[in-house]
């Protein structure tokens, strides 16, 4: 079975900016947010959103604040990636939310996924994501949650 092109990025953070950063188990070096791709066309995003938080890092996002901040990327799959998409499926679409829990909190890694995590002042997270998108958004933080007050 085939991934559908279309995914969500979740920029998990504190109120003072310290963002939640996932090592990629099969990729050393690669740290990203939390991400996946919609189980099927008519999931809705924010049950994504919610779906691929509790798989990654065992939180549940309903018990904090997610907000849908309303962007979607669009980007180049990256080649090593490919093969778990349809024959020429070469670009996805990514929805971004934003979850603000209180404090930096432990996570439950899925070991297949995921071998380490980091809490980093969102400076360093945006430096030490290998995706752009995800850099963007944790670019984005100071002045979204400022915007929210």
């Amino acid at each position: 079975m085939y991934k559908i092109p279309r995914s969500v990025l979740v920029v998990i953070h504190t109120p003072d900016l310290r963002v939640l950063l996932l090592e990629r188990a099969a990729w050393p070096g690669y740290w990203q947010s939390v991400t996946g791709s919609l189980e099927r066309e008519d999931e809705p995003l924010r049950s994504a959103a919610v779906r691929e938080v509790a798989e990654e890092t065992g939180l549940d996002a309903e018990r904090y604040r997610l907000v849908d901040w309303g962007i979607e990327n669009t980007y180049e799959i990256y080649p090593q990636w490919r093969a778990r998409y349809a024959p020429g499926v070469t670009r996805n679409r990514e929805h971004v939310f934003g979850l603000t829990v209180p404090a930096p909190v432990p996570v439950a890694l899925a070991p297949r996924e995921h071998a380490r995590y980091e809490w980093l002042p969102w400076e360093a997270a945006a430096a030490k994501c290998f995706s752009w998108s995800n850099r963007d958004a944790i670019r984005m933080l100071p002045d979204r949650l400022a915007a929210d007050r």
